[in-house]
């Protein structure tokens, strides 16, 4: 729990039997000031994984759940189910790949903390050791991002998956992407919802484990139109009025 608000973690994962229980083990042991446990629950999605993640989240703590339809999105969504009951005020979004550092979750909710209901961790911004970013990854983030900024006007620098937001800003946004869109989605819905957006620095480092998404060309063009298919049925649709 982290100041009096329960923190739920969510992470998606693909064949992550090498890295998974390095990203469990990181976040659960993540203190308070008070020496007590900042994350009340953590969900791993396997997400049709053919190796040992689900074993290895598992013993590292981490409640799993197993998802066979594939999708980014689908194990996100998922998770989220699967972690309803246990009604966290705050959910984290982190890959599986052991690409960030645990402790960044104390900026992420000191955001939160602030009065920010979404923040996401830039890896732009931070320090990003080299290989950590395709050069793929960082073309697409670019143009990504400069299609919102010209669309809406709002000035992300990443769509970092290392993010935390609010779980009652959450439910508002009804995601529905299932695929490489889910990222965008979230950000271009914040902004159609009007909830207070932040970004801060994260560092990332070369993940364990080829990528499924930059690691090969199809993985490459099905996150590419991913990305700008759902950018531009949001853009196609009338905006959403915040609700007060």
């Amino acid at each position: 729990m982290y100041q009096g608000q329960r923190v739920g973690v969510v992470i998606p994962a693909l064949n992550e039997e090498d890295s998974i229980g390095a990203v469990v083990e990181g976040l659960i042991t993540q203190l308070n000031s008070d020496g007590t446990q900042i994350v009340d629950s953590l969900v791993v999605c396997d997400n049709g994984s053919t190796d040992e993640t689900s074993y290895r989240a598992a013993d590292y703590g981490a409640m799993v759940v197993l998802e066979p339809q594939k999708g980014y999105g689908r194990a996100c969504l998922t998770g989220i189910e699967t972690q309803r009951e246990d009604e966290p005020d705050i959910t984290i979004f982190i890959d599986g790949d052991n690409a960030f550092e645990p402790q960044a979750i104390k900026d992420l909710l000191a955001e939160i903390s602030n009065g920010a209901d979404m923040v996401i961790g830039s890896r732009t911004k931070g320090n990003c050791e080299k290989g950590s970013l395709s050069t793929a990854q960082m073309f697409g983030n670019w143009l990504a991002t400069l299609l919102i900024r010209v669309f809406w006007g709002t000035n992300y620098s990443d769509l970092g998956p290392y993010r935390a937001i609010r779980s009652a800003a959450l439910e508002r946004l009804d995601m529905t992407d299932e695929a490489f869109g889910w990222t965008i989605e979230m950000q271009i819905k914040a902004i159609q919802h009007g909830l207070k957006i932040t970004e801060i620095p994260v560092n990332s480092r070369k993940r364990i484990g080829k990528s499924k998404i930059s690691g090969t060309v199809v993985g490459v063009l099905r996150a590419g139109y991913g990305i700008l298919s759902m950018l531009l049925k949001l853009r196609l649709k009338p905006r959403k009025l915040a609700k007060s």
